[in-house]
């Protein structure tokens, strides 16, 4: 079994050769990166790769981001940003410091290392690995020996040398020989004021020997540390661990949440006093659902493996897939019964909702629950509105309704107010006081008088 390896610095990682008469191309890049002079390329500029490429650039690698969408490379080259955790003053230092934004594929030719940061959703329960596969195509078309390939996007252990290396090798070079290939999960938690991408570890891993020592250099000048493992399967393994912990553990919680008030038994207080046993307990906390890229994805993709390879179906990611995603549903039938007890339907009554995103202090709206909340009380003939001071009005969410401010006046004029995100904008006190009844389901009029209920 390989041995976990931990660098704070990367000195020790660069192979010495023996005299060389010449210096090789992999020796070359090692050299580049150990300078910062390589030449830096992230397919993908967004809420993953958008950091990387700004980290890359401040420290003075010349950096190219590239993405299809062109409005996003338009925003950039504006000096504007699309990622909450990326400043508009982030972006306009960067384009002052040999960053540049492309959707033209020639932009890339020379490139010294590559990340790919693209999308890998689900498509009828399967991994859908297009953007992969198109990235790849396209770094294959301009791949010179003595380049690193580093791919982040998240998806099923395998991927990286079973998918990614025979499309690279279109290029007629081989992987481990002329080009190197790594993978490195990312771990970026969007609206996260205290873990970011340069103060959380970074796992790295390569297809051989070498191509790992030049990932972890190349990581190792970008954050505070780097977590070696021993393949790039153990690392793609790595990232579905860490969302599938979360998954399993927030589908306990919700499905403890609909037991415990069953039983006239407070969760959020018995989560609270288990909270404080010092070992053997992580606290999660019940909520509408789960949102992002990452939670309703990913597990499913080692499920799909497991199911692929193995036939055989990994119980815990089913059973935590059923219940998460039938939170919704909860939340529904929880706001029908509170409007029932106060004479009321829900057709007709004006509704307001309370976030948009998947979870507070972000815009990302991908997967949010509160997206399916919304679309099942507009379907019962609900007046809605909805609210979220971080996702644009400009944002395609095809849903229903009127999306308004938040305001003292928009909370008095509902029916209900239903909290799904526990955006900093949403003054708890402020809910309490000037709504008639609340649905909280995120728990965060916990300890204030208001009329209503929590989930």
């Amino acid at each position: 079994m390989t041995d976990l390896r931990e660098h704070d610095v990367v000195d020790d990682l660069v192979p010495q050769p023996t005299v060389p008469d010449r210096e090789t191309p992999i020796l070359a890049l090692l050299r580049h990166i150990e300078q910062r002079s390589a030449r830096v390329v992230v397919v993908g500029q967004g809420y993953v790769g958008l950091p990387v490429a700004m980290r890359a650039a401040q420290l003075g690698f010349p950096t190219v981001g590239y993405d299809v969408d062109r409005r996003r490379i338009a925003d950039l080259q504006d000096g504007r940003s699309y990622v909450g955790d990326v400043s508009d003053a982030d972006v306009s230092e960067a384009l002052a410091n040999r960053y540049q934004a492309t959707d033209q594929l020639g932009d890339l030719a020379g490139f010294d290392v590559a990340v790919i940061t693209v999308p890998t959703p689900l498509r009828d329960g399967a991994p859908d690995l297009r953007y992969i596969e198109a990235a790849g195509r396209s770094l294959a078309r301009v791949l010179k020996a003595g380049s690193l390939v580093v791919l982040e996007s998240t998806t099923y252990p395998g991927t990286t040398e079973e998918f990614l290396r025979p499309l690279l090798e279109e290029s007629g070079l081989r992987a481990g020989q002329d080009f190197l290939l790594g993978y490195s999960p990312e771990r970026i938690d969007p609206g996260n004021p205290t873990w970011q991408f340069v103060n959380t570890p970074k796992v790295v891993s390569g297809m051989d020997d070498i191509s790992t020592r030049a990932v972890a250099m190349f990581y190792g000048s970008l954050v505070d540390r780097v977590v070696e493992v021993g393949s790039t399967a153990e690392a793609e393994l790595v990232k579905i661990l860490e969302n599938t912990y979360r998954h399993v553990n927030i589908a306990l919680v919700n499905e403890l949440a609909m037991f415990a008030r069953e039983l006239g038994v407070d969760v959020h207080k018995a989560i609270d006093a288990a909270g404080t046993k010092p070992f053997g307990f992580t606290p999660f906390r019940p909520g509408p659902g789960v949102g992002g890229h990452c939670l309703p994805i990913d597990p499913s993709y080692l499920s799909w493996r497991v199911r692929q390879n193995l036939g055989r179906t990994f119980r815990f990611v089913e059973l935590a897939n059923d219940v998460n995603e039938h939170m919704p549903d909860y939340v529904v039938d929880r706001v029908m019964r509170l409007l029932n007890e106060h004479g009321r339907a829900v057709r007709g009554s004006r509704i307001l909702l309370l976030g948009l995103a998947y979870k507070g202090g972000t815009s990302d709206w991908r997967e949010s629950p509160s997206l399916a909340v919304a679309s099942k009380l507009a379907q019962l003939g609900a007046e809605l509105r909805t609210c979220d001071p971080w996702v644009g009005r400009d944002a395609d969410l095809g849903l229903p309704g009127t999306r308004v401010d938040y305001s003292r006046e928009t909370l008095a004029e509902a029916d209900l107010v239903v909290v799904l995100v526990d955006h900093p904008e949403f003054d708890p006190a402020e809910i309490a006081a000037h709504s008639s009844v609340v649905f909280d389901a995120k728990a965060t009029l916990r300890g204030h008088d208001f009329c209503g209920e929590i989930l």
